[in-house]
């Protein structure tokens, strides 16, 4: 067992005092699940069901593997977000402040930018089912700032427990609505099991259009805030870990229902009448014109309430988590020791000055964007920040959870070092293609 006396310095390998394995485990029960739902509906966005659709649309059910690889590849990630969390008591910014102050300053300019971009696109995304649903109450831009608002002034004012349970109803109504339509559009069951073979689509840039797929499945950031909501759920020790792995498995089997559902309705209803959809958001406003053609104005009408449910989980979870990362961010930097998940389990950091000025940081400057558009050089670098996140966060775990900071027991094993080489490398390629196809000539 390794040494758990503890170290403040920066750079310390010493686990941090507290979870060890004497700690009694809990039985893993469904009646504690709870953060996997929340890292579930912040993690599917709009984006991410467009980006499903269109595969279906263009390729019919041949990268169903690939949206499973994908959920696989994310439940490593997230399970070992969580279990750093669990084993050391200590919070994930506090894991990376001890690799090096460059993890530091890779954080505050990624949260500040990310920050600024996806608060825009966050409310965009609310507010286009709002205003399809109710055409002449207001323009988009203000639906867009009634969402950024209301996810401000709900967050601001309730704790962890209210914020999950309003989650887990807003994935209830997602799961009903994408599940329904994947019924509707009445699946060809022995095509889909097919398309669970490993096969390549006959197409130019498959490849790449497939890696696009499994890395935009459920997530970026807020696989990193899964390990915050863990604790603030009031789990702190290595007793939760079997129930913390259970809650991971619903969160992305959950996931993997919802993408598949949607790659259904793509291959089904897009791909069989060579229907094509934009990319971004608007895409989904155009399946809601084909579902009232195809199906009535009532299944419309319901696709749009489970695509402001979609939409809108994503906005408070963003608002709730990534603050709450940003609060642990300016509590470790000020302190200059440890944060620990106990900390975060107080609700400390939800009452805190950081947290609420990040809430206001993702809602108010970025409505400027909802009436100007994105500026270009902007959203070039929020591109490549939002591509660069994801090797990060599997390269810094794979360097947490193989070295004297994870106490021995709770260290990788093979399968787990074997997830997280596969997920890192799949975002590094995807990264440098972002990287690459942005538009650097017309930056400067």
């Amino acid at each position: 067992m390794a040494d758990t006396t503890g170290n403040t310095s920066d750079t310390g390998a010493t686990p941090a005092p507290g979870p060890n394995s004497t700690t009694t485990p809990r039985k893993a029960s469904w009646k504690y699940i709870g953060p996997g739902i929340v890292v579930a509906a912040t993690g599917v966005g709009a984006g991410d069901l467009v980006a499903t659709l269109i595969a279906g649309s263009k390729f019919g059910y041949t990268l169903l593997w690939a949206a499973v690889i994908g959920c696989l590849v994310k439940i490593s990630l997230a399970e070992a977000a969580g279990r750093w969390h669990l084993s050391t008591g200590r919070t994930l910014f506090d894991g990376w402040a001890s690799l090096g102050r460059w993890t530091t300053y890779f954080f505050v300019v990624y949260v500040v930018i990310w920050g600024f971009v996806y608060g825009a696109a966050a409310m965009s995304s609310s507010a286009l089912p709002l205003q399809a649903l109710f055409p002449d109450v207001m323009d988009l831009e203000w639906w867009g700032i009634a969402c950024g608002v209301v996810g401000l002034v709900f967050v601001w004012f309730n704790k962890y427990a209210v914020f999950e349970k309003v989650m887990t109803v807003l994935v209830g109504v997602m799961f009903v609505v994408t599940v329904y339509l994947a019924i509707r559009v009445t699946p060809n069951i022995p095509d889909a099991l097919a398309g669970l073979l490993p096969v390549l689509p006959d197409e130019k840039d498959s490849v790449l259009n497939t890696l696009g797929l499994i890395g935009g499945v459920g997530g970026t950031i807020t696989l990193a805030a899964y390990g915050y909501w863990v604790n603030a759920k009031g789990w702190t020790d290595t007793g939760w870990m079997k129930v913390m792995r259970l809650d991971n498995r619903v969160a992305y089997a959950t996931t993997g229902i919802f993408v598949v559902a949607m790659l259904f309705v793509g291959a089904e209803l897009l791909h069989a009448r060579e229907i094509s959809l934009e990319s971004g958001d608007k895409g989904l406003i155009q399946l809601g014109d084909v579902l009232a053609a195809e199906y009535g104005t009532a299944t419309a009408k319901f696709f749009l309430i489970g695509f402001f449910a979609t939409s809108f989980t994503s906005l408070i979870g963003v608002w709730h988590g990534v603050s709450l990362m940003f609060a642990d961010f300016v509590a470790r930097y000020r302190k200059r020791e440890r944060t620990t998940g106990e900390e975060v389990a107080s609700g400390e950091r939800e009452r805190s000055w950081p947290f609420r000025a990040y809430l206001l940081w993702l809602t108010f400057p970025p409505m400027v964007l909802l009436f100007e558009g994105q500026p270009f050089r902007l959203v070039i670098i929020y591109g490549v920040l939002g591509a660069a996140f994801l090797p990060f966060l599997a390269g810094t775990l794979i360097w947490l959870l193989n070295t004297d900071r994870t106490p021995r027991q709770w260290r990788n094993g093979w399968v787990s070092n074997g997830m997280l080489v596969v997920a890192g490398l799949l975002f590094l390629v995807l990264c440098v293609k972002q990287i690459w196809d942005q538009p650097w000539s017309e930056f400067f």
